[in-house]
């Protein structure tokens, strides 16, 4: 019985020190599994921000890509805009300005009838028709050109403008302004305010003791 009783607290020793073992080892698992834990979570945190930095930077790349295209947009739009209001002034010319090649070929058509009115003097009834029908053609004409806004250029007694006026000779005078329009030799034309062909005038330069300035007139058209 007395080797029972010693025998019995050796086993109880190897037994507590065998759960001592147990629990030692339990704990290592433990803090392993937790250091295993931490590292897998700072793996998925670094993951993490690299995967936020890349969007970041993608996002980035968008917003630069749609600022690009939307300024792209802008040009394109004020490219388009400039087209048509350049085309909308070509067709405004072509309105204008589109019979001004004809319309400047007609007008030796009309000295020459006009020189024809100044031709056709006396009482002769032969002379009389032919200058009524001369008169009514040039008048059907001069109406037909209004119509087009084609103006006759006449200005006698107005001041010489060289955009107007092409001065073929200065004289002197008593009665006009100087560096006024005293004679007509060849009316102008223009259509829509563009000058088809410059009136040719005669310009005034004031009396022989008159001032400089009367003298000094622009003569070119």
């Amino acid at each position: 019985m007395s080797d029972e009783s010693t025998k019995r607290p050796e086993t109880e020793d190897q037994g507590t020190e065998d759960q001592s073992f147990e629990e030692v080892g339990a704990d290592q698992q433990e803090a392993e599994t937790a250091a295993e834990d931490m590292d897998a979570a700072g793996d998925d945190s670094a993951e993490a921000g690299e995967a936020e930095l890349d969007a970041a930077g993608k996002l980035a790349a968008t917003e630069a890509e749609l600022a690009e295209k939307q300024n792209e947009i802008l040009r394109l739009h004020a490219e388009i805009q400039n087209i048509r209001r350049r085309a909308e002034q070509d067709v405004e010319k072509a309105h204008k300005y589109g019979q001004e090649k004809l319309i400047s070929e007609l007008l030796p058509v009309i000295d020459n009838l006009e020189r024809a009115l100044q031709a056709a003097t006396g009482n002769d009834e032969q002379v009389v028709a032919l200058r009524e029908g001369v008169e009514l053609t040039l008048k059907s004409f001069l109406d037909c050109l209004k119509k087009s806004n084609v103006e006759a250029l006449d200005p006698t007694g107005e001041p010489f403008d060289p955009q107007f006026h092409q001065a073929m000779s200065m004289v002197e005078s008593d009665t006009a302004e100087p560096n006024s329009v005293v004679a007509v030799m060849q009316k102008g034309y223009s259509l829509n305010g563009r000058v088809l062909r410059p009136a040719m005038v005669m310009v005034s330069k004031g009396p022989a003791d008159g001032s400089a300035q009367g003298n000094n007139v622009n003569t070119s058209a």
